[in-house]
């Protein structure tokens, strides 16, 4: 019980946090370009996605299969809002480059759901990360504002702008150089609905939710951050950390805790992909 309210709190306050009065401007941007097609001696590259739900609706996924593994896909959410920008010029920041550099020494793939004014804000990192074989860039919206009423307090998005708030996203992902974003959607503090996922039902992106809730927004305590990721972590977890150092200052120091503690304990990382894949009954998970 002290776990899970820990949980919601945390994933509230950054919410609430990250929230900006500014209007998020989304402008209807074009679809989401398909992948060029493999050639004939190439295998397939297009990601896995899950068929959409009852009535068409965007599937949400949540975590991989429990009985093919002992993998775990750590996911890091690089939240920037549409009206954080004089915040940036004055000096907050919302990257945390010291923690993708940790996970690259650690060798851990990862991935990282970005907002599109956070691949604005720091297009060289945004192209940096989704350059890297290692990680997997996703999209967390533009604007971060939510999607559905009462969301930690943060500002809404309109039903018929919810579409272009995703497009707007991939814009400015292709924008900094990053042209491999997936077709993956993490909602802004995972508050989604029927109406939104209906919304979003044509983009043909799947919804990423997760099991895990690290508990770093704004925690002070790395060794309490990684008692409660590996206190939740099963096979096929999908763990929920932060990329903004403003906002979780510690997640860092916690990865450098969890990530070979979880490999003592015999479990392999692997991209949400993967777990996706799993899903879908694809027979391994990528190494």
């Amino acid at each position: 019980m002290i776990a899970s309210v820990r949980r919601a709190a945390a994933v509230c306050v950054l919410a609430a946090c990250t929230a900006a009065p500014s209007s998020c401007g989304a402008q209807r941007a074009p679809h989401i370009p398909a992948r060029p097609a493999p050639s004939a001696s190439a295998a397939p590259s297009r990601p896995p996605t899950l068929a959409p739900g009852p009535a068409g609706l965007t599937p949400v996924f949540s975590h991989g299969p429990r009985t093919r593994g002992r993998v775990v896909a750590l996911t890091f959410d690089a939240d920037m809002t549409a009206g954080q920008g004089p915040r940036a010029a004055a000096g907050e920041h919302f990257d945390n480059p010291g923690l993708i550099a940790a996970l690259r020494a650690l060798k851990v793939p990862a991935t990282v759901f970005m907002t599109g004014r956070w691949a604005e804000q720091y297009p060289d990192q945004a192209r940096a990360i989704a350059r890297d074989p290692l990680f997997e860039v996703a999209n967390h919206s533009y604007s971060h504002y939510a999607f559905t009423g009462d969301c930690y307090g943060l500002p809404t998005v309109p039903e018929e702008r919810m579409r272009a708030d995703v497009e707007r996203a991939y814009t400015a992902f292709r924008k900094a150089g990053v042209r491999d974003a997936l077709p993956y959607f993490r909602f802004p503090g995972g508050c989604h609905d029927r109406r939104s996922l209906r919304a979003l039902s044509g983009l043909k992106v799947t919804a990423v939710q997760w099991d895990v809730v690290g508990g770093d927004a704004f925690a002070t305590d790395a060794d309490a951050v990684a008692r409660q990721v590996l206190d939740g972590v099963r096979p096929g977890s999908v763990v929920v950390l932060h990329c903004t150092r403003s906002a979780a200052p510690v997640t860092e120091r916690a990865v450098r805790a969890v990530v070979p503690e979880l490999r003592a304990r015999g479990y392999r990382f692997v991209k949400v992909s993967a777990l996706i894949g799993a899903a879908n009954g694809r027979p391994t998970l990528e190494k």
